[in-house]
């Protein structure tokens, strides 16, 4: 690969960003007063303010033929045709077809439309009870086991969309293979109207059939009856002859396929704990929103395109500025695992090390994730980010209208966002923090002895996302504008983002491990530490 260091491009951005370092965000609004109107995109029903940046139209403009150069909207193409772009594993990507299925893919198209059907007819039954449990009580308590995408997707999005639950269901997500995850659902859980859902897409995964077993026991334990398994579990997967030794009848079988990445696998059958909670019509629209999305990504040029916009910015800062980190901040409390949920599609995308052709880069080419729900991120890291020494780009999301209005409480809350970003953008200069102190009646030598440490610098760049009301369309398209700029940011540097090699590593030494825990010999297989720790884990369990 030409590294794209050595390109006019590149060249024009390293300017670029010579010149505005030497700029402030005031002076860029106050050179340009319709810098915001003209740095705003709305689509799908969310709207961008990406004019709080430290961003020029010359460095977007490099930033644009950059992406051209690296062939990002023939990429863009190649992916929603169906070539095989995940080369390492020699598999398509169609993880949009799970919400838009499109002519020219008539054999994938057929079995999602049986997969959406089937989703939506079990939905239906189950909230008619006419599926029940082996005791005739209709299924109330829905229990996910999975890991990872199996996972992180449905359980984020059914928080979000709290609002719109079904009355009288309630939906549980079990992940960590440490059994207090699994125990705190159980307690107090009625065996007789409770449905399992074992997400695995080859039933094999080591943590959630820990869980499965784990479930089953108890509920074979609760109810006596060994024919309980088949009324009280589900499964997605592709392992059917797993499927059946477990138990699980075809009929609470749900499909999934290899070219569906576990941490884009929400709008597959991995989506069926959200399709109990919140209907079969809102998640068709939850999975509209996301086409919506789709439609933009796809069409739009890159200059208007909410997804490129976020990967050029975010690689933007990541190369040309040292911000190895995105916080990511939502405003609404039914959001707040969303952080959480983009960590895992960011972060095993693009935490890649070697391009396409095997050819290592020294770069990052992810940033590191994290964040947390306004207002509560201002108590505590909002600190760093206005003086602390190091640039974090943020992406603040907020909802216009709330769920719940109740007196002042979302005007509280959107001035809270809006202060912050522009409390990022302004900071507070020497000056203004010393004439503060002495508009308060302190004397010259405390105001310019304490002066310096209220100064803020300012110039920290945020992105500001709207939407209307946080619904199944608007969430739909959030999640895809933001898979969407993970795999253009993927295309700048020229990486695999759908694979995750990184993963297996620790599965491989963990299975090599397990049978030295089991064991009640001395362990000299690995090295020292592990060794010992080993040791002390086993003198531990012996005393227990």
């Amino acid at each position: 690969m030409t590294h794209p260091a050595s390109t006019t491009p590149w060249q024009l951005l390293q300017s670029a960003r010579a010149r505005l370092a030497q700029t402030s965000l005031n002076t860029l609004f106050a050179e340009s007063p319709q810098r915001a109107d003209q740095m705003t995109l709305s689509t799908a029903g969310l709207t961008l303010d990406y004019s709080k940046n430290r961003i020029d139209n010359e460095a977007l403009v490099a930033l644009q033929t950059l992406a051209e150069a690296r062939q990002l909207p023939q990429k863009i193409d190649a992916m929603f045709r169906g070539d095989v772009i995940n080369r390492t594993e020699q598999r398509q990507v169609l993880h949009t077809l799970l919400r838009s299925p499109r002519p020219g893919l008539t054999g994938e198209q057929q079995e999602i439309r049986n997969a959406w059907k089937k989703i939506a007819n079990f939905t239906d039954a189950l909230h008619r009870g006419e599926i029940h449990g082996i005791t005739g009580k209709p299924l109330t308590n829905i229990i996910n086991i999975g890991i990872g995408g199996s996972h992180l997707g449905p359980a984020m999005a059914n928080l979000a969309l709290t609002p719109y639950h079904k009355p009288g269901i309630r939906v549980q997500f079990v992940s960590n293979v440490d059994a207090s995850d699994l125990a705190e659902k159980l307690r107090g859980a009625d065996p007789e109207t409770t449905l399992f859902i074992v997400a695995s897409k080859t039933f094999t995964t080591q943590e959630t059939l820990a869980n499965a077993q784990t479930a089953r026991s108890w509920l074979l334990e609760k109810t006596g009856n060994r024919d309980a398994v088949a009324n009280h579990f589900a499964a997605v997967s592709t392992a059917i002859d797993r499927i059946a030794e477990f138990g699980i009848p075809p009929e609470h079988t749900f499909p999934m396929w290899d070219w569906v990445g576990g941490r884009y696998s929400i709008w597959s059958a991995i989506g069926l704990p959200l399709a109990l909670a919140i209907g079969s019509d809102r998640f068709e629209e939850f999975l509209h929103g996301a086409a919506a999305m789709d439609n933009h990504f796809q069409l739009a040029p890159l200059a208007q395109n909410m997804p490129v916009i976020l990967a050029l910015l975010s690689f933007w800062y990541q190369n040309f500025w040292g911000a190895d980190t995105l916080a990511l901040l939502p405003y609404d409390h039914y959001l707040r695992e969303f952080p959480s949920y983009v960590q895992q599609l960011d972060m095993e995308s693009n935490g890649k090390s070697v391009h396409m052709d095997g050819e290592p880069f020294p770069q990052p080419a992810s940033p590191i994730i994290w964040g947390t729900e306004g207002t509560n991120g201002q108590h505590s890291f909002h600190q760093l980010l206005h003086q602390g020494n190091i640039l974090v780009p943020v992406d603040f999301i907020l909802p216009l209208k709330s769920h719940n209005p109740t007196g002042n409480h979302h005007d509280l809350l959107v001035a809270n966002c809006l202060s912050q970003s522009r409390a990022l953008m302004v900071g507070k200069n020497l000056q203004q923090a010393r004439d503060e102190l002495l508009a308060t009646g302190m004397d010259e030598k405390q105001a310019d002895a304490l002066a310096p440490h209220k100064v803020m610098p300012g110039n920290r760049p945020s992105n500001t996302l709207l939407t209307d009301q946080l619904s199944p369309s608007r969430l739909g398209a959030l999640i895809a504008l933001y898979e969407h700029k993970v795999f253009a940011q993927s295309v700048l540097w020229d990486i695999n983002a759908f694979d995750q090699w990184g993963v297996e590593l620790g599965k491989q030494i963990c299975d090599d491990l397990l049978p030295e825990i089991a064991s009640t010999g001395e362990c000299q297989r690995f090295d020292a530490s592990t060794n010992a720790l080993l040791a002390r884990y086993k003198a531990a369990r012996n005393q227990s």
